[in-house]
């Protein structure tokens, strides 16, 4: 039995189990969402958000893709970050990456890589502005790790440029958090971006609101 076969089969089971600890689950969930939650994160397949912040149906928005990017002109994730601020009113935003990210990895190779050349160039220009921290690391793969980390912080700050991210913080403090999962470990890493300090650093630029 392959995977697609089994499909069905747990979905059955997850209704079974649902219903045993809620038998109105199911009617709860149609009545609407309210998570308090953007998360904006990889297409990679160990990196589930639900489970691996122990959240179920209804509790966190979702955006996943490559390398968890945000990009002003993919309309996107643009879209889901304006309808889950503007009118779910989630009270934070996370990026998280995680370490061993392929898309990263990737940007990092010399090669051409088809229709992925445009998105990682995006990955390829936080490389080039942390350039000299980054070629100071000898080890590969913690190079690759730190990429992954500064990449997050980056994307924070692409949020952090839009109007509707302006509007909510400062009309109901809205907080962007930039995360990363370790794969080998199973823990989410919580990078500390300094929310405020780059929103007063970049807002003479910036500023839309």
């Amino acid at each position: 039995m392959d995977s697609l076969d089994k499909v069905f089969k747990n979905n059955e089971q997850w209704i079974k189990d649902k219903m045993e600890v809620n038998p109105n689950f199911f009617q709860d969930l149609g009545k609407g969402q309210n998570p308090e939650i953007l998360y904006i994160g990889c297409s990679d397949s160990r990196v589930t958000a639900e489970e691996l912040m122990g959240f179920g149906p209804g509790e966190v928005f979702v955006h996943r893709n490559i390398a968890n990017m945000v990009i002003s002109i993919d309309l996107n994730v643009m879209s889901v970050v304006n309808y889950a601020v503007d009118h779910l009113k989630v009270k934070h935003i996370v990026v998280c990456g995680h370490y061993s990210c392929g898309g990263v990895k990737a940007a990092m190779q010399s090669a051409d890589m088809g229709i992925l050349n445009p998105w990682l160039r995006n990955i390829r220009d936080v490389y080039r502005q942390h350039r000299s921290q980054l070629n100071a690391i000898e080890d590969e793969n913690k190079k690759y790790d730190r990429l992954v980390e500064l990449n997050v912080q980056e994307q924070c700050i692409n949020l952090i440029k839009t109007a509707a991210v302006q509007r909510a913080v400062r009309d109901r403090e809205l907080i962007v958090h930039g995360w990363v999962f370790d794969i080998n470990t199973g823990k989410l890493v919580d990078l500390e971006i300094d929310f405020k300090g780059i929103l007063n650093n970049i807002m003479e630029i910036y500023r839309l609101d």
